[in-house]
């Protein structure tokens, strides 16, 4: 498992131009939000900040196809997807595997906290398909708490982003003439500078922030 992750990890190193691009992000609302939901979840699983951060994504991807893509090395062909398969970077004790959430675009916040939760254990105990495994288009990679300031993550090949949230830090900031409370997460995107162009790349970002600092429009139709 060790090998063929270095393998993976040296071939998309050698053969990918990445560039990252991060930005500071609010998430005071989205926090706020968090623990309503949470309050009247009834049997539902707890939602973290990576199922509302998906939510955000997917909804942001369409106008970004370039961003949700394969790119064929040999055939220099770029294939984009409707559908979002969102491949989950996840540490086991056998090294880190990346699960995939078919079809992300098409399920609510707490139906991702429902697959996050059953891919990972599926992988760390080993019980993973093959199919659960493989055919991902955007992966997403996070610490959690040990998400640290910001990250430059590396692709996975042959995918053309990775996206990498950081810890949620809470500290001071200026409201107009006013001082107040706030907490911040920086976000990060790697990109394969190939398919991808830093402009899109940060307007993408953009996009997810506005949705993320103004949570109401995660529920929007």
């Amino acid at each position: 498992m060790r090998r063929r992750i270095a393998e993976n990890m040296a071939a998309s190193k050698r053969h990918i131009p990445h560039f990252t691009y991060v930005e500071e992000i609010e998430v005071t609302k989205l926090e706020e939000l968090r623990a309503d939901l949470n309050a009247n979840r009834g049997n539902r699983p707890k939602l973290t900040m990576l199922p509302l951060l998906i939510v955000a994504i997917c909804r942001a991807l369409p106008e970004f196809p370039m961003i949700n893509a394969r790119y064929d090395d040999e055939a220099g062909v770029v294939t984009r997807s409707g559908a979002v398969h969102l491949g989950m970077a996840t540490q086991t004790d056998a090294g880190l595997m990346v699960p995939v959430i078919r079809d992300a675009q098409a399920k609510n916040a707490w139906q991702l906290a429902t697959e996050i939760v059953r891919l990972a254990e599926a992988a760390r105990t080993g019980k993973a398909k093959s199919e659960e495994l493989s055919g991902s288009t955007l992966t997403i990679t996070s610490l959690g708490p040990l998400g640290g300031v910001a990250t430059t993550p590396v692709i996975n090949r042959p995918e053309v982003a990775i996206i990498g949230p950081n810890r949620v830090i809470e500290r001071p900031v200026f409201d107009g003439d006013d001082i107040r409370r706030a907490k911040l997460m920086n976000l990060s995107i790697s990109c394969d500078h190939r398919v991808v162009d830093g402009w899109d790349a940060a307007s993408f970002v953009q996009a997810v922030r506005k949705l993320i600092e103004t949570p109401v429009l995660l529920f929007a139709d």
